[in-house]
């Protein structure tokens, strides 16, 4: 089996057999080809004869090239999950993946915008967008993302065959899970509104939000217009697309939603990954103590 093959056959167990996401599929794919590349590997024997040590140089020399914690921790991750594939596929008796303990990550807490933030950042991309069915267009994505909880990838995913949207939408998330979100009335408008003066017809299996030349919208587009917004309302970088859906979860548990709701609502594998919102609704009234609360600040 050649390199291109190899890589071929990896693609494909992440995307069929794994149903990874696009944007995994695209890294990982990326990390095994630069793997290949500098060890110079031929075989899918040569890739599961791989050890920790060659794992340990290769990262060595990704952070010699200025690759950080987070980076390098997601490649290693990557690196392993391909050689665990390459001893299974070479019907290695012991297919697990080298043990190597990846860089320390601090976790940082989810930065989210406040409910005027977000209609504001979203009718900024409108009012200033170079076309006007552009502007309704990133506007209409913005308020999915922050009414509906949903994740840059799930929105741009909605084919024209999910438009109208009703008082509810089926999305499918990471891992082909599907869930049902609720749709807020302005969302609902902003989606009439964009496919309205759409240029580009909206059939039942075309994307329904469309680029600048007919074809799927990029995610890049849409963080490119949002970071064009929050430099003109002075908000900080961490204002991302994907805040808008940390803002969803914030603002749904400050008034009152249960856990388990909320992680059907943003389509958590795990209870856990949920849970890290109680900690950011925590560090959001702290914040909001030490700004109000007179003596709060002194020692």
């Amino acid at each position: 089996m050649s390199v291109p093959e190899i890589l071929e056959c990896w693609r494909a167990h992440l995307a069929e057999s794994r149903r990874r996401s696009p944007h995994t599929v695209r890294a990982y794919c990326s990390a095994a080809q630069r793997l290949v590349g500098n060890k110079e590997l031929e075989t899918l024997e040569d890739v599961a004869a791989l050890e920790a040590s060659d794992l340990r140089r290769h990262l060595a020399a990704r952070r010699a090239e200025g690759l950080g914690n987070a980076s390098a921790a997601r490649e290693l991750s990557a690196l392993k999950a391909f050689i665990a594939f390459a001893r299974a596929e070479t019907g290695d008796p012991d297919p697990a993946a080298p043990r190597l303990r990846g860089p320390r990550i601090k976790k940082g807490l989810p930065r989210p915008v406040t409910p005027d933030e977000a209609i504001n950042l979203a009718d900024l991309v409108d009012g200033t967008a170079e076309e006007s069915w552009i502007g309704a267009r990133d506007r209409a994505v913005l308020l999915l993302m922050y009414g509906s909880g949903l994740r840059i990838a799930e929105a741009l995913s909605l084919q024209g065959r999910d438009a109208p949207l009703g008082e509810v939408l089926q999305v499918t998330g990471k891992g082909g899970k599907q869930r049902v979100v609720p749709v807020l009335p302005i969302t609902r408008d902003a989606v009439a509104e964009y496919a309205k003066h759409c240029p580009w017809p909206i059939g039942a299996d075309t994307p329904l939000f469309r680029g600048a030349k007919g074809g799927p919208l990029s995610q890049g587009m849409v963080q490119k217009a949002m970071s064009k917004a929050r430099r003109a309302l002075g908000l900080p970088d961490t204002a991302t697309p994907h805040a808008l859906r940390h803002s969803f979860a914030t603002h749904l548990l400050g008034a009152g939603a249960d856990l388990r709701s909320l992680q059907e609502l943003l389509g958590h594998a795990s209870l856990g990954s949920t849970q890290i919102y109680t900690k950011v609704d925590a560090a959001t009234l702290l914040e909001n103590y030490r700004d109000a609360h007179p003596r709060a600040k002194k020692r």
